[in-house]
């Protein structure tokens, strides 16, 4: 079962290169066939080294542009582990509406040098700034201004982290950036926070990173060195918390930097590595303006396994491997026609193009259900605070979930929910994970999204006041069913590793802060 599981997980990791479908239709009139060019720039050295690194490209060319007839130029970056695309029959939906498409192997892969930082500002930050001034060059590109490139970017996960390093980069060194939009998909807010939640490694996504990694030899040592412990152990290393400390806009929107850019956001809500939770954080990278042009999809999609103990929503469904998985919102919101690619394209020609009319689905949610409907909301529900009273669960030992009711449906549940309660453990290193959970009764409720989250005490408290977050959810609770909040002493995603002694974990006066919204 574990060898399984684990065949299971290198394929979906293998699988982060992997973009958005392409199926649109052609609007730009070309005169000529796409073009494609290889070269590679020089780029910083790798920190601790003096050797400038190479960054590795193709410029896609669609037919009929020129200096006389300049376009907007969008830039593509791979997943973790792969290459960038080389061939332009991949990219016809952007070429044939007009727009370039410069693809890159990011450092430490492909043709490019170097060792992956995961997104360090000072090292692929630099990259990606590079990069933009290598589309500033390219004569047939529209700029803003000299040097100012209209370009916008596409990629999921590492692909959709370069995009929020390479904007954030510019601000920090310049006061502001060129990209005028993006479109990240199923990528991370805090990359700490994702790899090891409360402190709490996710021991199979560690393992599966390093695995997908070493063909290239691609990470650092001491990156390699922290997953492999933390995969090990369980035990995220300290190390890694300093190494990792400024990879991801959590680390920008503290230092009170903010993109006033619109942003075309997909997340995986089944994703159990970049959760829904880093999708909905990475909205206050943006100014309120920017919101407002802004438009957030949820899909079945990303890095999503399956899950079994306890049951998940979607057990027994396959591997997303990263593409479309089930995605009704892309189409939903652009009423019933079109993919996720028709929504970029769209999203592109209004914000690059200045296209009239609005963005579909834009200054708005729109989630994926567990039952693949898509929720459509203005914002994220309310808080509504329900009783859990006191909760009692076993850490480290195996044990069946708890599922502790909370109240019946109808409802319908959009948002990050959190408990509040006085937490006693008299273990140090005690572990717990929570989630929310829909059916009739304990027997047959299913963990919404296939998503758990821990929490850990690292040193023994009584009656501490702790918030807890829980993953964010999307879920319609019929009528005869009743949402649940489930307690469980061990989950898979963390391969096993909960608390270090055996104990109790006590949640005393237990509030469940449940984001609900309106039934209409």
């Amino acid at each position: 079962m574990f060898s399984i599981r684990r065949a299971a997980l290198y394929a979906a990791t293998s699988a982060l290169a992997v973009t958005a479908g392409v199926i649109a239709p052609a609007s730009f009139a070309a005169e000529e066939a796409p073009s494609a060019t290889d070269g590679c720039l020089t780029s910083v050295p790798d920190p601790g080294t003096t050797d400038p690194v190479e960054i590795c490209y193709t410029i896609h060319k669609p037919g009929g542009a020129s200096a006389k007839r300049q376009v907007p130029v969008l830039l593509e970056g791979h997943g973790w582990g792969g290459s960038r695309t080389t061939d332009p029959a991949a990219f016809a939906p952007y070429l044939d509406a007009g727009y370039g498409v410069i693809s890159f192997d990011q450092r430490g892969f492909g043709d490019s040098g170097g060792k992956a930082h995961t997104m360090d500002p000072a090292v692929e930050g630099v990259d990606v700034r590079k990069l933009v001034d290598l589309a500033a060059q390219q004569p047939w590109v529209k700029k803003d201004r000299p040097g100012d490139p209209r370009i916008g970017a596409i990629g999921g996960s590492y692909g959709g982290g370069y995009q929020y390093v390479g904007a954030f980069s510019e601000i920090a060194a310049t006061g502001r950036t060129r990209f005028d939009a993006l479109a990240p998909e199923y990528t991370w807010w805090d990359l700490n926070d994702a790899l090891a939640p409360s402190g709490v490694a996710r021991s199979e996504w560690l393992t599966a990173l390093v695995a997908v990694a070493q063909p290239s030899q691609a990470l650092t040592q001491e990156a390699t060195q922290g997953f492999v412990e933390g995969a090990a152990t369980g035990q995220y290393p300290e190390y890694m918390r300093d190494f990792y400390a400024d990879n991801g806009p959590s680390f920008h929107i503290a230092q009170g930097r903010r993109l006033d850019i619109p942003v075309l956001v997909r997340q995986g809500i089944s994703d159990n590595l970049f959760n829904l939770n880093q999708g909905l954080k990475n909205l206050d990278a943006l100014t309120p303006e920017a919101r407002k042009r802004s438009v957030f999809i949820g899909f079945h999609g990303g890095h999503a396994l399956p899950a079994v103990l306890p049951q998940g929503s979607q057990a027994g469904s396959p591997v997303a491997l990263g593409g479309d998985g089930t995605d009704p919102c892309s189409t939903a919101v652009q009423g019933g026609k079109g993919d996720f690619t028709t929504l970029q394209v769209r999203f592109f020609d209004v914000h690059l193009k200045g296209a009239k009319g609005a963005v579909p689905g834009e200054n708005a949610f729109a989630l994926v259900t567990p039952e693949g409907d898509c929720l459509r909301s203005p914002r994220l529900g309310t808080p509504t605070v329900l009783d859990a009273g006191t909760i009692t669960t076993p850490v480290a030992s195996v044990g069946p979930a708890q599922y502790v009711p909370l109240g019946a449906g109808p409802l319908k549940v959009a948002g990050t929910p959190y408990i509040d309660a006085k937490v006693t453990t008299l273990t140090p290193e005690a572990r717990a994970f929570f989630a929310l959970a829909v059916g009739t009764s304990p027997a047959d409720a299913t963990v919404v999204h296939s998503n758990l989250l821990p929490h850990r005490e690292a040193t023994a408290v009584s009656g501490v006041a702790r918030r807890i977050e829980l993953p964010a959810v999307a879920v319609e609770v019929p009528e005869g069913q009743q949402l649940f909040l489930v307690v469980t002493p061990l989950a898979e995603m963390y391969a096993g590793y909960g608390s270090r002694v055996p104990g109790i974990m006590t949640l005393a006066d237990a509030k469940v802060r449940v984001p609900v919204l309106p039934s209409r």
